[in-house]
C-alpha cells in the first residue's frame, strides 16, 4: 500500500424492503457499486446505516453478509461501542470484531454524557481498551446520541495509547481538523488514519494530511469523492480540484436534506434496487426536495462528463 494512497470510505446505507426488514437482496449490488466507484474501504454499521434503528442482532448480521461479500477486496470497519455499561460496550466490539471487519469503531458520544469532563472520557476510554485485547479500534465523532468533539489535549492522550487505527472525524472547522492533524503529524503517529466526514472539507483536510475522507456524499456520488481523494494533491489537477470542490460544497446542504431518504432516492435514480424506505425518516421526500436532488444528479453528470470519470452504474 502506498504510504501516501488517500482513500474514500463511504458511510453505508441500509436498503429495506417494503416490511421495513433489512434487504439483502438490495445489500448486494449496493457493495458492488461502492467497489465500482474506486472506493478504499468501507464503513459498516454507521448513523448512515440506521445504526440506532435496527437491533444489534441485525447490525451483526449485515455487517456478516458484508465482509462475506467482500471478500478481503476492501478493509471493512463497523460500529461496535453498543451496550448500557463499557464491560456491555466491550462485548459488542468482540462480537462485531468475531464478524471478520478489520477495525472496531467507538462512537465519541457513548463514553460520556453531554456534560460530563474529559477526564470521565479518557477513562471509559482506558476502561474499553483494556477490555477488549488486541482488537484494532477507532473513533467516531458521531452526531448521534450527540455530537461528542475530541478536542486537542485528549486526541494526544489517545493518540499515546497507541489502540487507534481509524478517526472518523466531523469537527467540520477546519482550524480543528488542521490542529488534530498537525498533532498527528508531531507524533510520528502512521497507524492511525484520519478520515474527514465533511465534503465541503475535502481538499482542506487531504492537503493537510489527512489520509481519506468518509462522508455521506459517497451515498450519491462515490465516484467524485474518489476523484478527489486521488488528486487532491496533484499539483497538475489543482484548477479541476478547486473547481470540484466549490461543485461539491454548492450542493452539500441539498443532499443532506431528509437524509438518508436523499440518498435512497439519488440511488435509485442512479439504477439501483435501493426502496426510499428508512426507519430512522419516516416522512416522504417533498416535491421540492426532490427537486433539488434532480438538479444535483445533473450537475454529478456534468462533473463527470468535465473530469473523464466513469460512473459506477
Amino acid at each position: 500500500m502506498n504510504a501516501n494512497e488517500k482513500k474514500f470510505i463511504p458511510v453505508m446505507i441500509t436498503p429495506f424492503n417494503l416490511k421495513v426488514k433489512v434487504d439483502f437482496d438490495a445489500l448486494k449490488p449496493l457493495i458492488e457499486f461502492y467497489l465500482a466507484a474506486g472506493v478504499k474501504g468501507l464503513f459498516a454499521n454507521c448513523l448512515s446505516s440506521e445504526m440506532f434503528s435496527i437491533t444489534e442482532d441485525e447490525m451483526l448480521e449485515i455487517t456478516k453478509q458484508i465482509v462475506k461479500q467482500v471478500k478481503g477486496r476492501v478493509p471493512i470497519v463497523a460500529t461496535g461501542s453498543f451496550g448500557a455499561t463499557i464491560k456491555d460496550k466491550a462485548c459488542f466490539v468482540k462480537k462485531i470484531y468475531d464478524t471478520g471487519i478489520d477495525a472496531a469503531i467507538l462512537v465519541t458520544g457513548h463514553f460520556a454524557n453531554v456534560d460530563d469532563d474529559e477526564d470521565l472520557l479518557l477513562r471509559n476510554f482506558e476502561k474499553i481498551f483494556s477490555l477488549t485485547g488486541n482488537i484494532s479500534l477507532g473513533t467516531y465523532e458521531c452526531p448521534a446520541p450527540y455530537k461528542r468533539i475530541i478536542s486537542a489535549s485528549l486526541w494526544k492522550q489517545l493518540l499515546q495509547a497507541d489502540r487507534l487505527i481509524y478517526h472518523k472525524d466531523t469537527s467540520i472547522e477546519q482550524d480543528q481538523v488542521k490542529v488534530k492533524l498537525d498533532i498527528l503529524k508531531s507524533m510520528g503517529n502512521n497507524s492511525l488514519e484520519f478520515y474527514d466526514a465533511h465534503s465541503p472539507n475535502a481538499m482542506f483536510s487531504l492537503q493537510n494530511g489527512a489520509k481519506g475522507m468518509s462522508s455521506v456524499s459517497g451515498n450519491f456520488y462515490p465516484e467524485i469523492m474518489v476523484w478527489i481523494c486521488n488528486n487532491a494533491t496533484n499539483p497538475e489537477k489543482q484548477e479541476d480540484v478547486k473547481w470540484l470542490q466549490s461543485e461539491i460544497t454548492r450542493v452539500d446542504s441539498l443532499i443532506q436534506q431528509a437524509y438518508p431518504m436523499s440518498a435512497k432516492y439519488f440511488l435509485q435514480k442512479r439504477g439501483l434496487p435501493v426502496r426510499t424506505i428508512s426507519r430512522a425518516f419516516v416522512l416522504e421526500l417533498t416535491p421540492g426536495q426532490k427537486k433539488g436532488l434532480d438538479g444535483v444528479y445533473t450537475n454529478f453528470v456534468g462533473w463527470c462528463d468535465r473530469l473523464g470519470i466513469k460512473q459506477a452504474l
